[in-house]
């Protein structure tokens, strides 16, 4: 088995300006489009005070992040088994302090991928929606960044405050772009493009556009369920579209490829506020 320092892993950020557009259904199932392609997948929930990943998909979870910043649980005692092999670290849930991670919290995330021997090909960071100090740290350490909103106004208007915060105070020029919960393909490349074009007019950046996710019943009607939707509607319009979604990350080249874990942690060391 590979030494974490030889690993390579892709790390992506997925990070919403709204909540409620669907950003953390959205990562667990591209989690398991991921594990279908053979893809080791590792899941953070780095909403860090409230989890979600686990009310998502219905895991129980004996401890979580809270227990690995105390001393008491190492990461691998964290990690656990989701649907289609997928793994999850989970946040806790109601901790407030949790909510700003200070240097020590960092340090001891470090450390303990460092000692992580198991192999993984994604690690995909649940964020917190909002503009967040840790929504800042988790994004600028990353290597990619995907921004979910939808086509509701403030989804969109809160979407590019991130998309500015991210640029402006530290210096992101990459972002890929999810539009989630849209009634046609049309409606989908016209929330990507006025977005596109606030970026490019007032920061003088360029965002690419990975896709759409279609309003579909069989999205809530798995949330209820505390189901993956891939899992028990898989021929369902969202569906084929997140595993579209899994497949084009699958297959892009990604030139800012970091290489380890710990590299990714030691970015999020060094991000500043």
């Amino acid at each position: 088995m590979k030494s974490p320092s030889e690993k390579h892993v892709r790390t992506i950020a997925i990070a919403s300006g709204k909540g409620g557009v669907g950003k953390t259904n959205i990562t667990a199932n591209i989690a398991i489009g991921l594990s279908r392609l053979n893809k080791k997948v590792l899941i953070l929930d780095a909403d860090l005070g409230l989890s979600n990943i686990d009310v998502v998909l219905n895991l129980v979870t004996k401890y979580n992040i809270h227990h690995l910043f105390s001393g008491e649980k190492t990461l691998s005692d964290l990690i656990v088994d989701g649907p289609e092999g997928i793994k999850i670290l989970p946040a806790s849930s109601g901790i407030q302090e949790l909510t700003t991670l200070d240097e020590f919290q960092r340090l001891r995330l470090i450390e303990e991928f460092e000692a992580y021997s198991e192999d993984i090909d994604y690690l995909l960071i649940d964020n917190s929606s909002g503009i967040s100090e840790n929504v800042a740290f988790f994004c600028t350490a990353a290597q990619e960044i995907l921004i979910v909103t939808s086509p509701e106004p403030t989804a969109l208007t809160d979407a590019y405050a991130l998309i500015k915060v991210l640029f402006t105070k530290y210096q992101e020029k990459n972002f890929k772009i999810l539009v989630n919960s849209v009634r046609s393909v049309n409606e989908a490349t016209d929330v990507y493009r006025r977005l596109s074009l606030a970026a490019e007019r007032f920061l003088s950046i360029s965002l690419d556009y990975i896709g759409y996710i279609p309003h579909d019943i069989s999205l809530p009607n798995a949330v209820r369920q505390q189901r993956a939707v891939l899992d028990i509607y898989p021929d369902s319009a969202v569906s084929k579209s997140l595993l579209h979604i899994a497949e084009k990350i699958s297959n892009e080249k990604n030139d800012n490829i970091k290489g380890t874990l710990q590299f990714f942690f030691g970015g999020l060391l060094k991000a500043k506020c």
